[in-house]
């Protein structure tokens, strides 16, 4: 590289997501400045995977910083947390005004909201940017999700619009709002990607145990629901891992420890649900789910005492069993996006963003791990009406639901009388007739409430009116303060 030549971006961090992600913006036309911590990490890249690449090296920040066009553009890939803290108290000394600091991390969303607001105010510009489509859609084509300072999307865009998958010629890749916004849809992302996966393992748990099917039957089952409705990532990968056998020739998911892991954004959108009262019950099901499969050893001593129904095999037809299997997975992965929009609706609430819904889904419909045929529903839906209240409300998604309950609640009921665990799928359904009720069971709380803790209650004829009723004749007329927790 000549003297006089700059690169276009500089990306920190050389694991694998950030190696694909130089080695994809390189294929765009791009030049790229590598740095990473262990400067070692750096000759190693630019001698293998970005030999005969346009890709240089940096020794230091403070070399990588001189080497970048204005305004300088920094993209960094690592641990979220106190890694990103320490990068940008760094980075701040050597950037001018202007300059654009992009974390394309899993970092959580209130940190984005406060790093985007310290830097503002040494005026530099801060994105926070959700990278999805793992190591693949880092190569090749991911879904971004960037948010923060607008004022840096006009020299972003270029770069992550080249880089991004595309879904009929669309970029999968739009800005998404303010602050920590870009962060927080890829924390709703990958809560809706804990919930489609567990519930891909109930319909995996209910066929290998309930119907003693085999991994090549099941595998054939996947591949003719990926034609369909279910038309997703999630379920492609699903049917090749069926397929894939171990060296001795058996499947090699069958050898697999069922304990699952997790690295915590899950846990993120649950806890965000819980801050912000949206009963986002399907994800946090997933969550806890992997929580119990991580008890493995407890569970193997249980499994030796604890007894279950008598009756564990499907006695009914089996490939009407299947189909019902399909439906109920249909209907319940439509719940579980509906109760996603309807926290990223919360949080627009709540932050004064304003969140294109339906620019939402489009991102969503290439390169990301959730990325599934209905998207374009999803899209569809908020194009018609962008100020619609659930997702269950809109035609497509009603009739879809209308047309799959049958199945649904046969496939939950047939699970609880065989004992095959399904939170997914019950919650799912659960909330589906708790939304649709006009009336619940909660006035009922509330006079319990009222009854040992004074703490009022609404009539039906006068809401918004708060009272309270000396329910044992000897309590006092003195209530406790109305506040929602």
């Amino acid at each position: 590289m000549s003297s006089d030549q700059k690169a276009d971006i500089a990306l920190i961090g050389l694991a694998v997501m950030g190696q694909n992600l130089i080695l994809n913006m390189n294929d765009h036309g791009f030049v790229v400045c590598a740095f990473n911590r262990t400067v070692e990490k750096v000759d190693r890249f630019l001698a293998n995977e970005a030999k005969g690449t346009k890709v240089i090296g940096a020794t230091s920040l403070q070399d990588m910083v001189g080497k970048l066009k204005s305004p300088r553009r920094v993209m960094l890939l690592v641990k979220a947390g106190s890694a990103v803290d320490a990068f940008i108290d760094q980075l701040v000394p050597l950037l001018s005004n202007g300059d654009i600091i992009i974390d394309g991390g899993n970092s959580e969303y209130g940190d984005t909201n406060r790093r985007e607001r310290q830097l503002r105010a040494k005026g530099l510009y801060y994105v926070g940017s959700g990278v999805s489509g793992g190591e693949d859609g880092a190569r090749y084509g991911p879904s971004l999700m960037p948010g923060g300072s607008e004022e840096a999307w006009p020299h972003i865009q270029p770069i992550f619009q080249a880089i991004c998958a595309k879904a009929d010629g669309e970029p999968c890749c739009e800005w998404v709002g303010p602050e920590g916004a870009g962060h927080f849809v890829k924390m709703v992302h990958n809560g809706i990607e804990y919930g489609d996966m567990q519930l891909i393992c109930e319909a995996y748990h209910l066929m290998k145990d309930t119907l003693g099917m085999t991994a090549d039957e099941m595998a054939q089952v996947m591949s003719e629901w990926n034609s369909g409705e279910l038309d997703s990532f999630l379920v492609e990968i699903t049917r090749d891992i069926l397929k894939f056998k171990a060296e001795d020739g058996s499947p090699l998911l069958d050898k697999i420890r069922d304990a699952a892991g997790q690295k915590g954004t899950g846990k993120w959108t649950a806890i965000s649900s819980l801050e912000y009262g949206i009963p986002l019950t399907l994800i946090g099901e997933a969550v806890f789910s992997r929580c119990l499969s991580s008890l493995k050893d407890e569970r193997m001593e249980a499994s030796r005492h604890l007894r279950g129904p008598s009756q564990t095999k499907y006695s009914g037809d089996k490939k009407q069993f299947i189909e019902h299997i399909r439906k109920a997975l249909y209907a319940s992965k439509i719940i579980s996006y509906a109760q996603g929009f309807m926290l990223m609706r919360e949080a627009a609430k709540q932050f004064k963003w304003k969140l294109n819904m339906g620019g939402i889904a489009l991102m969503w419909r290439g390169g990301c791990i959730i990325r599934s045929v209905f998207l374009g529903n999803i899209k569809q839906a908020f194009d018609k009406d962008p100020s619609l209240s659930n997702l269950l409300l809109d035609d497509f998604f009603r009739d879809a639901i209308h047309s799959s309950q049958d199945s649904w609640r046969h496939v939950v009921a047939s699970a609880v009388s065989l004992g095959v665990p399904t939170p997914a799928f019950s919650s799912a359904l659960a909330f589906y007739d708790g939304y649709r009720s006009g009336w619940l069971p909660a006035n009922l709380i509330q006079a319990q409430r009222d009854y040992f803790g004074a703490h009022t209650y609404e009539q039906l004829s006068n809401p918004g009116r708060w009272v309270h009723t000396n329910w044992t004749g000897h309590g006092g007329s003195v209530s406790s303060s109305t506040y929602q927790a």
